[in-house]
């Protein structure tokens, strides 16, 4: 849930993850994005089983996704939300 009372943010952009819009705010990153829409699962183990947001400073690479136009896996973490980004969860 984002804090709404006394904060400035950002213009209101979207962001795609698996094909779905995200509502986020200019500055904010892609895993701040997709927590406030209630999306917890970034990734997925090696048996298949949801991996989320754990240490929120980019060491522990539980945040994981794929930039849909490059291909790059990084932390979602450490990535700024930018209008129209695709990101993809399933690898």
């Amino acid at each position: 849930m984002r804090i709404e009372k006394d904060v400035e943010r950002g213009e209101a952009i979207t962001l795609i993850v698996d094909g779905a819009p995200v509502g986020a705010f200019a500055g904010e990153t892609i895993a701040a994005a997709m927590l406030a829409s209630g999306d917890s699962a970034f990734r997925r183990d090696m048996r298949g089983e949801p991996r989320g947001l754990y240490c929120n400073m980019g060491t522990c690479s539980e945040c994981l996704v794929t930039l849909v136009a490059s291909g790059r896996r990084g932390r979602a973490c450490l990535i700024e939300a930018v209008d129209g980004l695709e990101v993809a969860t399933h690898g």
